[in-house]
């Protein structure tokens, strides 16, 4: 497979630049295919350091390559099924600081966006206070109802996405090679995870839908009062411009500042772990970058959160999942836990219950055994996933977003109070979750809602009845009148005949409970 000459050239640079600061130094040429151990001795031959840490390593090199391998290294960042836990932990320090690319050329960004003049749409635009690879923000001034408010603006860095998309079409060259050739890439789904870097990418460079997840975000939040998201100016709004509220307040990476203002450390990290967990569990819907610089914490002491590149989603079978397991854990029923595998699919039947529930306890029992301060909530997610590989469970995507984000949170919360006792944090969320959606309520709840599906069902058992009627009727004419039915004419029938009593018995079954229901 030959590669063109752009696409060989900017890969091997990129090769070059990985093996110089020693990435490939940790790697055992004798675990890899035949065809690349010669090239990693190769490569080894350039590298400056010899048994340094591979994640070190990598974020170096990921820096110099370029923003494009900045932002696939804070995506892998995410992925600690595909890098490993330790390699992703080292790839969260990747920082996206680059060069701001002036005031007059945002301007002109901006103008040309709103389709209006910058006078026309802001009473001050300011220099850039902040730039990144896919793009700067400058703080600006627009009237409201006649009262002049500080707003935030981001702008897209001109040529980014054509930059993304050129590197992209590289990262996925090297990913069907890895996956023609290697066992690993196949079972690792290189491609596919290009295609979810490809999509992350999509999402940041559209400021339309950054604003949407923000606006969602702010809905799930308006009524918990210890968490609150800028607002959206949608007028100010475009596919390269977002505008929203400017947030008056010490960001949770300058812990000396959140101090000095008199902020209560210990209760912004149980708010910190508190509202991912209530994010994820009660809305199914979380934000996937809670580090230190996209937490600030205002004058009232309420935690504002920042930047909806990456948001996550849960859907209700995978929020039970995570209450139960959590849930279980802090209760010490493994068994339960391990139900709650085998009843979301996530296990295969073959396995026992009983074996799997004992890993469980392997993992849980520990857990009860050392100091509060010292228990991690995102180590026991790791090593649950962990185990589950043993008997067969198959990544789940959202929920490796959902582990690494825990990581993350909990880290934030750790550098607020170093004794925070994750269990005690974590169980009001996670108990009262499980009564809303799992208790008496919650059971009284979905029996009314089967009742009005049962319902639905019977108000069709007439016309039900009905055809079955015409069926029977038109196979006695045809029988009567000597008509002769293929093989497959008779199978078609009878295929038809099957669904309607099945549709018919459904209907019986459906007024039956219905009419106990009623009588009862």
């Amino acid at each position: 497979m030959l590669l063109p000459t752009g696409n060989f050239l900017r890969l091997a640079r990129a090769g070059y630049i990985l093996a110089r600061e020693g990435v490939f130094t940790s790697v055992d040429p004798n675990l890899l295919p035949p065809a690349a151990a010669p090239l990693v001795r190769l490569a080894n031959l350039f590298a400056k350091g010899k048994g340094e840490n591979a994640g070190e390593a990598l974020v170096r090199a990921l820096s110099q390559i370029g923003p494009s391998y900045v932002k696939l290294g804070q995506f892998l960042a995410t992925r600690p099924d595909v890098v490993g836990g330790e390699i992703a932990d080292a790839l969260t320090a990747l920082q996206d600081r680059m060069a701001p690319f002036g005031r007059d050329k945002a301007i002109e960004i901006v103008e040309k966006a709103l389709g209006k003049k910058i006078g026309d749409v802001f009473i001050t635009f300011g220099e850039p206070v902040a730039a990144a690879s896919v793009a700067q923000v400058h703080m600006a001034t627009a009237l409201y109802e006649g009262k002049e408010r500080k707003l935030a603006v981001k702008v897209l860095r001109p040529g980014v996405e054509g930059q993304f998309a050129r590197d992209l079409r590289d990262m996925y060259m090297v990913a069907r090679l890895a996956e023609r050739w290697s066992s690993e890439g196949r079972r690792l789904r290189m491609i596919e995870v290009v295609d979810t870097l490809a999509r992350t990418v999509k999402l940041e460079t559209d400021f339309r839908l950054e604003a949407a997840a923000a606006s969602e975000f702010a809905e799930n939040v308006a009524k918990d009062p210890d968490i609150k998201v800028p607002h959206v100016d949608w007028d100010r709004t475009a596919r390269e411009v977002l505008t929203l509220e400017w947030i008056d307040g010490a960001p949770l990476s300058d812990l000396e500042r959140v101090a000095a203002e008199g902020h209560d450390l210990k209760a912004l990290a149980a708010h910190v772990l508190q509202s991912f967990l209530r994010h994820a569990m009660r809305d199914g819907f979380f934000h996937g970058d809670m580090h230190q610089g996209n937490l600030f914490v205002d004058k009232h002491g309420c935690l504002v959160t920042i930047d909806f590149g990456i948001m996550g989603r849960l859907g209700t079978k995978e929020r039970r999942f995570l209450a139960e397991i959590l849930y279980g854990f802090i209760t010490r029923d493994y068994k339960r836990v391990a139900e709650v595998h085998f009843e979301a699919g996530y296990v295969p039947a073959k396995h026992s219950i009983e074996e799997f529930s004992q890993a469980l306890r392997a993992i849980g029992e520990p857990l009860h055994t050392v100091n509060a301060s010292d228990i991690s909530m995102a180590r026991l997610l790791t090593l649950l996933f962990e185990v589950t590989a043993l008997f067969d469970m198959r990544t789940r995507t959202e929920l490796v977003l959902l582990q690494k984000t825990m990581v993350v949170a909990e880290g934030v919360a750790r550098s607020l109070d170093p004794k925070l006792d994750i269990w005690k944090t974590c169980d009001p969320v996670v108990r009262s979750w499980i009564e809303e959606n799992l208790g008496p309520k919650a059971k009284i709840e979905d029996a009314g809602k089967t009742i009005a599906e049962l319902a639905r069902l019977a108000t069709h058992l007439p016309k039900t009845l009905a055809d079955a009627e015409r069926a029977i009727e038109r196979v006695s004419r045809a029988v009567d009148e000597g008509v002769g039915l293929s093989e497959q004419a008779l199978a078609s029938m009878a295929d038809g005949r099957r669904a309607s009593d099945a549709r018919l018995l459904l209907g019986l079954t459906a007024l039956t409970i219905l009419a106990a229901w009623l009588l009862g």
